[in-house]
């Protein structure tokens, strides 16, 4: 089966709204099963890990997949609401066959989704997703589950978070506190509302928390690193040193310094490259990104004699290319930073946790510390489409071709359909910011006169 074949898998697992294929409980089922199964190899007895963020929706998903792996004979461990990161780490350190985490990210809470990791703690391969696919799309695959005395059991491990918050602690530097630091912390309601300011306070800093009494429905809702304003407005009144901002599933951060100006992810990336390079502890002779981050990033890493290297969107992508290049550092302008020497996937509050590092030793200001470069003006609009996607037009690919070769080097342009809705992205760059936005505005004029065609097409053809 081919990767392209893939009809549930997008960039970062399955996503949809809740209660709807495919995150139903039939969906989730099989799909515990097919996952069950193939990662039911070996005489040893198998067990996977799931966690969850806060999502009312987690109450129906978590046992449907519990039911699923126990019938394809492995063990499950219940861990409730703990960040993505933590999923993975503990399924490398309880050597589990399989890790799974049931979260949508950032999305709001009536969407869901379902993330797996394989024992070494990564994300599953396009190729190890179509093969899950294929297995639960097979005829006869019920007849493959366990039998009645090969069935898993379903366990609570009520030390999970604990074990997490360790291993946060210690990717801070030894010998070193956070004492005297005023640090604000926005955890989005979701599934860092314990332990990420827990981690904060036990290095030693008075901890101001916002987003961590979540309900069910408030996850990601006007907070969290999507919406860091309120975060911002904290820091303002508290006088904080610095503002922690993490989204749903915590693997992403936005920071904020203390005049509660925000911090993206280029910045951070910046910041730990910079320090890490003069510490020689900088892998890789650069740092990974995607193609959205800015190209401020670029040019100031090569003055600093380092290579970017871009990937796709996504950070399953980043972590893939960051192996390739032999980089310890990685990530995404959205604020998926992974630091591999700690984690194998984005760590919202392990990256903070760098940042604060250099707060500690530097003892400058956050709007010193992480302010290092002054990113190109950029501008992205989203433009969704139903039928056919507007990007297969012929004219509309001469015309993104055409911006491109009129920008140059003074500049960029990016369009490329989302891995996770039916929307196309239009991103342009450049050192003119008039020109930037022109170019944004023409592009994105003609690919929403073809969605409107396409919608109108495949509105005829239904009649």
């Amino acid at each position: 089966m081919s990767t392209s074949s893939r009809k549930l898998f997008g960039t970062d697992g399955i996503r949809g709204t809740a209660n709807k294929p495919p995150m139903d409980a039939g969906t989730a089922l099989r799909l515990g099963q097919a996952a069950g199964k193939f990662f039911n190899r070996g005489s040893h007895r198998h067990r996977v890990v799931i966690g969850k963020d806060t999502r009312i929706s987690g109450y129906m998903l978590e046992p449907a997949m519990t039911a699923g792996f126990v019938g394809a004979g492995m063990d499950v461990m219940l861990v409730g609401p703990l960040p993505t990161p933590a999923i993975a780490m503990l399924t490398r350190s309880l050597r589990c066959d399989l890790g799974v985490m049931i979260s949508a990210s950032h999305n709001p809470f009536e969407d869901n989704g379902i993330k797996l990791f394989g024992p070494d703690g990564l994300k599953l391969s396009d190729a190890q997703e179509a093969e899950i696919e294929a297995l639960m799309e097979a005829p006869n695959f019920a007849a493959s589950l366990a039998a009645p005395k090969k069935l898993g059991r379903a366990s609570r491990l009520d030390d999970a978070p604990g074990r997490y918050i360790e291993a946060a602690k210690a990717a801070f530097p030894k010998g070193r506190s956070l004492e005297g630091l005023r640090i604000g912390i926005d955890c989005a309601h979701g599934a860092a509302y314990k332990v990420a300011p827990t981690v904060l306070w036990e290095l030693g800093a008075e901890v101001v928390s916002t987003g961590v009494s979540p309900d069910g429905f408030n996850i990601n809702h006007d907070c969290g690193a999507t919406a860091p304003g309120r975060l911002a407005e904290l820091v303002r009144e508290r006088r904080a040193d610095l503002g922690i901002a993490l989204d749903g599933d915590a693997d992403r951060v936005v920071l904020c310094d203390e005049r509660g100006r925000i911090i993206d992810g280029d910045q951070i990336l910046a910041a730990i490259a910079g320090a890490w390079n003069r510490e020689g502890r900088l892998t890789g002779g650069g740092v990974v990104a995607t193609v959205m981050s800015n190209l401020g990033l670029e040019r100031h890493l090569s003055g600093l004699g380092l290579a970017l290297h871009r990937t796709k969107v996504g950070d399953r992508y980043v972590g893939e290319k960051m192996r390739e290049a032999g980089c310890n550092l990685g990530g995404e302008q959205s604020g998926h930073v992974i630091l591999s020497d700690f984690a194998t996937t984005g760590d919202g509050l392990v990256a903070a946790l760098q940042v604060l590092a250099l707060l500690v030793e530097e003892r400058r200001p956050a709007s010193e510390v992480c302010r290092r470069f002054a990113p190109l003006p950029q501008l992205l609009e989203n433009i969704r489409f139903t039928g056919s996607s507007p990007l297969a037009d012929a004219e509309v690919t001469c015309a993104i071709d055409a911006a491109g070769t009129r920008l140059g080097t003074r500049g960029r342009v990016l369009v490329r359909a989302s891995g996770t809705e039916p929307l196309i992205r239009v991103m342009a760059e450049a050192e003119d910011e008039a020109e930037m936005r022109a170019t944004v505005a023409d592009l994105s004029a003609l690919i929403r006169a073809r969605a409107a065609a396409g919608a109108v097409k495949k509105a005829t053809a239904a009649e």
